[in-house]
């Protein structure tokens, strides 16, 4: 999958899929994440796997990762550098406090600047700017590779698609539709069986809103958690769309208005 079409995409749904906000080390107005110390100490000790800039690189993109959207001041991010993740490659590094919260950081500042293109970029985006794939090549796809036929109908759930969102949005919700959250069911040790939506999960917690409001947080090396995420079969498809995928696609699903 090319970079330029994901990335705008992973920033318009904005990396934080359970509605909350960011936080982090205030870096100051003037400071921009270029000039910040942790982008030094981040890149001699995290951007060979993380890429460094934090995008990904042999490892994974940390500027949408949930550990990053909710870490403050670097309480999450430390304890995953403390201790590694063995398991994924990942070594621990002993790095002091103050290291760490300078990555954090240098790390929020970064998906920050990530999430700020989308006021750069207008829903409203022109047509004719977008639609520069092949409507008969979207439509085979649909129907073929991309197996979007198996769960979606252009007469049924798609029916009018092209005038209930906007060009870029739609565009956007081609690799990244929204509305459907990942449920969780959490069995715990004396054999109790709690479900709900997932609100959070990290290599080491995962939180659970039950029907009444309340949430429940979990560890998980303590529970045994089985996780459904309905729009799964999207998420595998990020490693498979091409440009002209995701054009093909819009050109194919503004036809059906």
């Amino acid at each position: 999958m090319t970079k330029c079409i994901v990335i705008v995409l992973a920033i318009l749904l904005g990396p934080f899929l359970w509605g909350q906000d960011p936080a982090g080390v205030e870096t100051g107005p003037s400071k921009t994440s270029e000039e910040m110390p942790g982008k030094a100490v981040f890149q001699q000790t995290c951007g060979f796997c993380h890429g460094p800039d934090g995008r990904g690189a042999s490892g994974t993109d940390l500027l949408h990762s949930t550990l990053v959207s909710h870490d403050v001041g670097g309480n999450l991010i430390g304890e995953v550098v403390h201790k590694g993740r063995p398991e994924k490659g990942m070594p621990a590094f002993p790095l002091p406090d103050s290291q760490i919260q300078q990555i954090a950081a240098f790390l929020h500042a970064q998906a920050k600047l990530a999430s700020s293109v989308t006021t750069r970029m207008p829903n409203d985006y022109p047509l004719d700017k977008l639609l520069v794939g092949n409507a008969e090549a979207g439509k085979a796809y649909f129907n073929g590779a991309g197996n979007c036929s198996q769960c979606h109908s252009p007469t049924g759930d798609l029916a009018h698609i092209a005038e209930k969102y906007k060009p870029l949005e739609l565009q956007s919700r081609i690799a990244f539709p929204d509305g459907q959250h990942p449920t969780a069911s959490v069995i715990s040790g004396n054999g109790t069986t709690i479900k709900g939506m997932l609100v959070y999960e990290d290599e080491f917690y995962v939180s659970l809103e039950t029907g009444d409001g309340a949430r429940h947080t979990f560890d998980r090396r303590q529970v045994k958690i089985d996780i459904h995420d309905p729009l799964a079969a999207h998420v595998s498809l990020l490693n498979q769309y091409t440009d002209d995928d995701i054009h093909n696609l819009l050109a194919y699903l503004e036809t059906l208005k």
